[in-house]
């Protein structure tokens, strides 16, 4: 109580509560055999894009713009594992669900900003299968590693900025009912719905921030295999689509792990009402395995990523 009058007296504008609790899976027997399934989660996640990492940083021949993005890629779910994950083992098997305010914003800001990072990064290597199967003969003049390099930074401040306001707009709300968010981690809407003032801006920019890191690169996703399924059928032979369908392989399946969890969400919680379990381990499943499964189908669907991890595993055990 000494801390929240303290807070009274400090802010008589805005109330902050000290701290939130995190309600996350609720009366769900044997809950802790799933947090400990994540931590295993956790674990393969760290070890497959740090492998992934390594491999494009020593490699020289994959010092190009496309694996730029895919370092990017696997940055992002490395990022996002990591601002999620150890946070709810500690909360949820530990007995630890408080985290205090400050704490919270920093965690709701981290996961949405990795994650909202993929969903870009999948539509910046879209783009880059666009112009590698629509126009090969430019790709080396458009697609350039400074090229890339801006794309990316302008993809890091564009994600950060839209985020930074998300969060910033938080503090902004008093909360001076319940302090119980009724999610997982410190996710946007539980939250700012538990504000007693006036909360249609969060809602505003919590909806085109959806839009606009969301179904935007995703609509830019579609279109672009939209004109590159254009392009493949003007190749005359089999042979010549099959190769070109091959090298979107990997990327196809990223996208669809990504996107098809998210939308199947939004879909069934608009269509029927979902018990509030349902949807912690629905989304929590799907921000955890996929940044997981990235790095494994990356290996097994790139045949140059497929050779080079051979190359230095060999290598590695001749140094033995």
């Amino acid at each position: 109580m000494n801390s929240w009058n303290s807070t009274l007296s400090l802010n008589t504008t805005f109330v902050h509560p000290p701290f939130f609790f995190i309600n996350g899976l609720n009366n769900m027997p044997h809950a802790k055999y799933y947090y400990v399934f994540l931590c295993f989660v956790f674990v393969v996640s760290v070890l497959g894009n740090s492998f992934v990492m390594f491999i494009i940083y020593t490699e020289r021949s994959f010092h190009t713009p496309k694996y730029m993005a895919v370092f990017n890629l696997a940055a992002a779910d490395l990022g996002e594992s990591t601002a999620l994950i150890p946070n709810l083992i500690a909360m949820f098997l530990f007995d630890s669900q408080y985290i205090s305010f400050d704490a919270c914003l920093a965690n709701m800001f981290f996961v949405f900003f990795f994650t909202c990072l993929q969903s870009v990064t999948l539509s910046i290597l879209a783009f880059d299968r666009l112009v590698a199967i629509c126009l090969p003969l430019r790709y080396h003049a458009i697609i350039t590693v400074p090229a890339m390099a801006v794309i990316l930074t302008v993809v890091w401040a564009y994600d950060s900025v839209l985020l930074i306001l998300m969060v910033t707009l938080i503090t902004r709300l008093s909360f001076c009912k319940s302090i119980v968010v009724k999610s997982y981690f410190c996710d946007h809407a539980p939250v700012f719905f538990l504000a007693c003032n006036d909360n249609l801006v969060n809602g505003v920019i919590g909806i085109a921030n959806i839009a606009l890191l969301l179904y935007i690169p995703f609509i830019l996703t579609v279109m672009s295999y939209v004109f590159i399924a254009g392009a493949l059928l003007k190749i005359a032979s089999w042979e010549g689509r099959l190769k070109a369908i091959k090298t979107c392989s990997a990327h196809l399946i990223l996208v669809a792990l990504y996107y098809l969890p998210i939308l199947g969400t939004y879909i069934a919680a608009i269509a029927f009402t979902i018990p509030p379990n349902a949807r912690i381990m629905s989304t929590s499943l799907a921000k955890a395995i996929t940044p997981m499964l990235n790095p494994i189908i990356y290996v097994l669907n790139t045949e140059e990523v497929k050779e080079v991890s051979k190359r230095k595993f060999h290598r590695g055990k001749l140094q033995k």
